[in-house]
């Protein structure tokens, strides 16, 4: 299948494969400052805060930038220079969180699992009974590096429970994965446009206690990574304080009317997952082994183990596939070599259908016929 005519289907965690409805919402410019670009930033807000039902306790606070900036902004912000955040970590945007925790200057501790172990609630209240000093957690919702599924529920209950506050990166999850702020306790809440809203990338935002928010003027070291500045502002004036990623907020705003109108998260989810079985089923069929157990395995990315066949390299196997339509993600383990196929985005069992086979003919021109790892041969 020649991919010369349109554009390659992103199998990635984003940036994604968006609707022509959404692409075609972006060829408009908008005044920074102008009233009706003003309204749709607000309408997104409102329309984002719905999702995980926190009117009324939670405020949205849009980023310019990647998810990144948000989450360096959520931690500059809402932990004190005086707190302490224990960081659960079981991959790659774990660690980056914890990075980025001491590069702020707040204490920072970490609990760490392997990278296909989830985090337990019994795992963080043994921690947070052990250090009083601890005031936040950090958690990753879906680790995107492999596709785990930590348990937030059940972390969040024992935060709250030792009157601790939580801070979760929902970067993969939120729009997908049910999250209500009514029953799930947490001061902050971090996502991005350019993923399961399938909107562009370029613009984070965090769903903030405001009661902790109002709390939080002078936190932060940073001028533009300020939420209580930014919020504040917004709530003054209508306005961002900087100049607006004004083409990604409108197509957003096009990409939430989508997503509202499809039946909104559980509808999303459903999709993902018919996505995420149909793309498992036929790399099984091939010999390809998932990396993780399917107990935790979220339906947002697969990371499947690598081929053991000598002819197998990733750079030559993903230009084989790109060239055949499709992008694929490299794997981002230390462990073992894995590479990862994304199952979010504007596409449908049937694209994952035609991955499947495009990954089928890849193998076949390249000769690889060992496609099983080592370690699973062997047994």
């Amino acid at each position: 299948m020649s991919n010369a005519d349109r554009d390659p289907i992103l199998l990635t965690p984003g940036p994604l494969t968006t609707s022509l409805a959404t692409k075609t919402a972006m060829l408009r410019d908008w005044g920074s400052w102008d009233a009706s670009f003003n309204t749709i930033t607000a309408r997104v807000r409102a329309r984002l805060t719905a999702v995980v039902n926190g009117e009324g306790t939670h405020v949205c606070v849009p980023l310019q930038g990647s998810g990144t900036f948000s989450v360096e902004a959520a931690v500059n912000t809402l932990v004190p220079r005086n707190g302490h955040l224990l960081v659960l970590i079981n991959g790659a945007y774990g660690k980056r969180l914890a990075r980025l925790t001491e590069m702020m200057g707040r204490k920072l501790s970490v609990f760490e699992t392997a990278e296909d172990v989830p985090t337990t609630a019994a795992d963080v209240a043994r921690k947070l009974d052990a250090d009083p000093s601890i005031t936040h957690v950090g958690l990753i919702h879906c680790e995107t590096s492999t596709g785990i599924l930590n348990p937030l529920p059940e972390i969040a209950e024992a935060v709250a429970q030792r009157g601790r506050r939580l801070i979760i990166d929902a970067m993969s999850s939120f729009g997908a994965l049910p999250i209500d702020a009514r029953t799930v306790p947490f001061d902050a809440l971090i996502a991005a446009s350019g993923k399961c809203i399938e909107g562009p990338p370029g613009m984070g935002f965090v769903f903030a206690r405001k009661s902790a928010l109002e709390q939080c003027a002078g936190n932060s070291s940073s001028l533009s990574l300020d939420l209580y500045d930014q919020w504040s502002y917004m709530e003054k004036t209508t306005q961002w304080r900087y100049t607006p990623p004004t083409h990604v907020v409108a197509a957003l705003d096009a990409a939430l009317d989508q997503y509202l109108s499809a039946g909104g998260q559980p509808a999303r989810l459903a999709r993902y997952t018919a996505n995420c079985e149909t793309l498992i089923a036929g790399m099984k069929e091939m010999g390809f082994r998932p990396f993780l157990d399917a107990r935790i395995q979220a339906p947002i990315i697969v990371t499947f183990h690598a081929p053991s066949d000598p002819r197998y390299a990733f750079k030559a196997f993903y230009d084989k596939v790109r060239d055949k339509g499709f992008i694929l993600y490299p794997g981002k383990l230390t462990q073992v070599e894995t590479f990862r196929v994304g199952c979010i985005g504007a596409i449908g069992p049937d694209e994952m259908r035609h991955a499947v086979n495009a990954v089928r003919d890849a193998l076949v021109d390249l000769g690889i016929r060992q496609v099983a790892p080592a370690a699973v041969k062997a047994a």
